[in-house]
């Protein structure tokens, strides 16, 4: 298995995407602690872990407080080590918008959020990682292309590229890897509220080679490769995983 006796903390993991991929992580071996804002949610796919006789741990927290953050990432790391991290969490992205008919907050909303939330718990999960001389940080930005509707959302993408680039660097004499998932239009319960029908989400996911939007699922391989230490010589990267949207 890809990442067994791997210990690996999923953040937003009650979400499409980072619930796949802490089933995956499970899949493969690893012992994963799920983090988000609503328990329910997190016991529900830990009880559908457990079932399929993966381990999982919960715990409810605010990704956006650095104390709380740095707190849980300590009381991970006693029980021993971290090695891997994946952040799923929402940026509260206000999607389907012109910019013109956008308030600034709006706009700013996602940047700001995605930017703390991924600094708080790069950092909480670096000092221990680096102090072990080993680990992974995972990086969930965007696509790399802007498309009509985003609002703030590509410049959020943008700012986590160069913040996963500035961590790689620092991290990586340490021995750790830091890299960013850049997932094209993935079929999650968000896009159904954003694209509002299945005309759209159908007009979009046909720009992509397969000609349809990618799965939770297929984003969740992709991340546990980069987990692993099949990847152990990636690092500082953005790996692209939108069907062929960028060269359609």
């Amino acid at each position: 298995m890809l990442l067994d006796a791997k210990t690996a903390i999923v953040y937003g993991a009650g979400g499409a995407i980072g619930s796949a991929v802490a089933r995956a992580y499970a899949r493969e071996g690893a012992d994963v602690h799920l983090v988000g804002r609503t328990r329910v949610t997190l016991e529900e796919v830990a009880r559908r872990i457990r079932h399929d006789g993966g381990a999982a741990h919960v715990a409810q927290v605010d990704v956006l407080d650095r104390a709380a953050v740095a707190q849980h990432a300590d009381v991970v790391a006693a029980d021993g080590g971290i090695d891997i991290c994946f952040n799923a969490t929402s940026n509260d992205d206000v999607q389907g918008t012109p910019l013109l008919a956008m308030q600034f907050g709006e706009f700013l909303r996602p940047v700001t959020k995605a930017v703390t939330a991924h600094f708080n718990i790069a950092t909480a999960v670096g000092r221990h990682m680096t102090r072990r001389g080993r680990g992974v940080i995972l990086v969930m930005a965007g696509g790399r292309e802007a498309i009509r509707g985003l609002g703030g959302s590509h410049v959020a993408w943008t700012a986590l590229a160069g913040l996963c680039r500035q961590l790689a660097a620092e991290f990586g004499p340490q021995g750790v890897r830091v890299n960013a998932i850049c997932p094209g239009l993935i079929d999650t319960p968000f896009q159904d509220r954003v694209w509002r029908s299945e005309q759209a989400k159908k007009d979009f996911g046909a720009a992509s080679g397969p000609g349809r939007m990618g799965t939770p699922e297929e984003m969740a391989k992709v991340v546990a490769f980069l987990a692993s230490d099949d990847s152990a010589f990636v690092s500082g990267h953005g790996l692209l995983a939108d069907g062929g949207y960028v060269v359609s």
